[in-house]
């Protein structure tokens, strides 16, 4: 049995020495994929800042949370630069951190009672008839097919899915760094740890 697992792990080693030069792609993939979703999430904040601070601090129909106006920068101005970052893998460890504590708000104040689907299961009884209903309706009053033409229509659940999905990822990248070759981050430790 040693003997076996002899030869398995040479022949493991054998296979990853070349990959060890790839191994700054997967950071790469992770920030390529995460930079558009903070983007998009922290530009749409900051272009209705007004709507953010409000759905931040209403208790009846928002988050109802303590200094929305302060939060509702927070946050959005953490997304936006954290996408920049992201994207250039720069200061991107540090910059995992601050996104990772508003995923955590997030999958808590916003989607946590909704439990873990983001996109409602429509061969569940229910969530299929509401679709129905709303197809119908759509067909009827709305041009459905311009609706649909780029995606099927679905019922939002709003689930913790995506907030906890990108805070894996970005644990990734706060224990990875940017990833080697690929990111501003690796040049500069290049360059800092030649002096």
């Amino acid at each position: 049995m040693t003997r076996i697992a002899a030869l398995y792990y040479a022949w493991c080693q054998v296979l990853s020495r070349p990959l060890r030069h790839l191994d700054g792609l997967p950071p790469l993939a992770l920030r390529l994929y995460l930079a558009p979703v903070f983007w998009m999430a922290g530009t749409q904040k900051i272009a209705g800042m007004d709507n953010t601070v409000e759905w931040f601090g209403n208790t009846e129909w928002g988050l109802g949370l303590p200094a929305p106006a302060l939060l509702a920068h927070l946050a959005a101005y953490t997304e936006a630069v954290g996408a920049l970052l992201l994207l250039l893998g720069l200061a991107t460890r540090w910059v995992a951190v601050p996104l990772l504590i508003t995923m955590v708000v997030a999958a808590l104040a916003v989607h946590w009672e909704n439990g873990w689907a983001a996109i409602a299961d429509s061969g569940a009884r229910e969530i299929a008839v509401r679709l129905g209903m709303a197809r119908d309706i759509l067909r009827e009053h709305a041009n459905y097919s311009w609706l649909t033409e780029h995606g099927n229509f679905v019922i939002l659940n709003n689930g913790i899915e995506f907030a906890a999905t990108y805070g894996v990822m970005l644990l990734a990248l706060l224990v990875t760094g940017g990833g080697r070759y690929v990111s501003v981050d690796y040049y500069l430790s290049r360059l800092y740890s030649s002096r």
